[in-house]
């Protein structure tokens, strides 16, 4: 299993910050390899959301698909998602929204597998690069979204 572990330090308030990632369907309005999101299943307390997420990885040429399940919780301000069907062979984290100096702390821990029968380790090391780079991008769109929409 691979590990990814990102934070970046937003100026906005954490309320802004988490209400802006919590909004995953206007993704692919500020984050160019996200191509669609959508929400398949909400809860009546909109804390649980089951969603379908199309990404590109345009390093590979490659479209990615998956639905995954999202437990957000609002006082923690939390998201703990984990992949229920798609491309990873599992998929699973934890965004927080943490009280920070220059605003808010966006941090990001995913954990994966992804095994591509009969290549080796060049291959896993390429995937976890662009696991990588999609992770920042989320967080930076989120990150520049925030800043910029300041009143």
């Amino acid at each position: 299993m691979a590990r990814v572990e990102l934070q970046v330090p937003i100026r906005a308030p954490v309320e802004r910050v988490y209400a802006i990632a919590r909004d995953v369907e206007s993704f692919p309005q500020f984050m160019p390899d996200v191509k669609a999101v959508k929400v398949l299943e909400k809860s009546e307390d909109g804390s649980r959301t089951l969603t379908e997420w199309t990404a590109y990885a345009s390093q590979l040429k490659l479209q990615v698909k998956w639905t995954e399940e999202d437990i957000w919780d609002d006082t923690a301000r939390t998201c703990h998602f984990r992949q229920v069907k798609g491309d990873y062979d599992m998929m699973e984290g934890v965004w927080r929204f943490e009280p920070h100096p220059e605003g808010t702390l966006f941090v990001c821990e995913l954990d994966y597998e992804l095994h591509v029968p009969l290549l080796g380790a060049v291959v896993q090391k390429v995937v976890h690069y662009l696991v990588t780079q999609n992770l920042k991008g989320i967080l930076e769109g989120v990150k520049q979204r925030a800043e910029s929409d300041q009143v």
